[in-house]
């Protein structure tokens, strides 16, 4: 009985315990001020540059005229939406630019996991320095001299590619405008200017694994691949899906510079794509009502994509964006 009151005037005289409040955004400023000064040049540059030119988005609904300014000319609605689906161009611009969007995912994607892997199992450390130099050096040259490069390169009269398909047999084939050879052209020149640049995020996500993991797994007896596949991939996955989903996001935005820089006469039916086609509509024909449409489909399209592929990621995995 006395023990039984000793523990009821214990558990009447302990502190209450209060629940955390959930921090408020004034709160969490005043805790870390010092972060928010350091990125606040980055958010005004990133507000002034890409959240006040959307005002720009409702030129898609109206008929621009220049006499009546940025906001001016009639209210068409969904005409100019309405045209391009319906034009001959849509079919051949989708697809043109799903299939290299989706070539370049599925080759490019694997590629710079896999190279950071091959890095991460390099023990000697001046090699791996070297060796990481050099693949992240192409993602310093600008798209204008990598294409002028390609250009050289796979000359079928001058270039050394041209060359040794002359040697092979294969004379005067041009890979730059022939429409079987555009998609992989493109593909592995993006590869190999973006894989080791690409492989840094993974390379960083390696180095947070615990080596008490690696030491039991030499303990039990597993070799290299074994170590790679049970210890490595699981450690990335969680930077595999959140890349997957932002890749996923952009999947119709293939770029506009080097593909422009690329296309020519012989090779437009399988380089001309939405990006090129805005510009040559906007810039070009000064329609720019339609280009607005045109480019904010794009978008939309791209934000419901990203959308899809984070809840997927998020009901699968539990990893996600938001």
């Amino acid at each position: 009985m006395a023990l039984l009151s000793t523990r009821t005037a214990k558990t009447n005289s302990a502190p209450n315990i209060k629940l955390e409040k959930k921090p408020t955004i004034i709160n969490t400023f005043k805790r870390d001020y010092q972060l928010w000064l350091m990125i606040f040049p980055a958010i005004i540059i990133v507000f002034v540059f890409n959240y006040i030119p959307m005002y720009g988005i409702q030129l898609a609904f109206r008929e621009y005229d220049f006499t009546k300014g940025l906001t001016g000319g009639d209210w068409v609605g969904l005409k100019y939406f309405t045209q391009f689906i319906e034009s001959h161009m849509f079919t051949d611009l989708l697809r043109n630019t799903i299939v290299l969007s989706l070539t370049t995912i599925i080759v490019g994607f694997p590629a710079p996991i896999i190279l950071a892997l091959l890095i991460n199992q390099i023990k000697w450390k001046r090699g791996k320095k070297i060796l990481q130099t050099t693949v992240y050096l192409p993602h310093f040259i600008s798209i204008v001299v990598l294409v002028g490069l390609l250009n050289v390169l796979l000359s079928p009269n001058t270039g050394i590619v041209g060359h040794i398909m002359n040697a092979f047999g294969f004379h005067d084939v041009n890979l730059l405008a022939s429409t079987s050879t555009f998609v992989p052209v493109y593909v592995l020149s993006d590869v190999w200017q973006h894989v080791g640049w690409n492989s840094i995020i993974y390379l960083a996500a390696l180095s947070s694994v615990d080596p008490q993991l690696y030491d039991s797994a030499k303990m039990d007896g597993a070799n290299r691949w074994q170590i790679i596949k049970n210890v490595e991939i699981p450690a990335i996955i969680p930077t595999i899906i959140i890349l997957l989903i932002l890749n996923m996001g952009s999947i119709i935005s293939t770029g506009f510079e080097k593909i422009f820089l690329m296309q020519n006469p012989l090779n437009l039916p399988v380089s001309e794509v939405i990006e090129t086609y805005v510009y040559k509509i906007g810039i070009i024909s000064n329609q720019f009502s339609y280009a607005a449409a045109i480019g904010l489909f794009n978008t939309l399209i791209n934000f419901a994509l990203l959308l899809t592929m984070n809840y997927i990621a998020k009901k699968f995995s539990n990893i996600s964006l938001w």
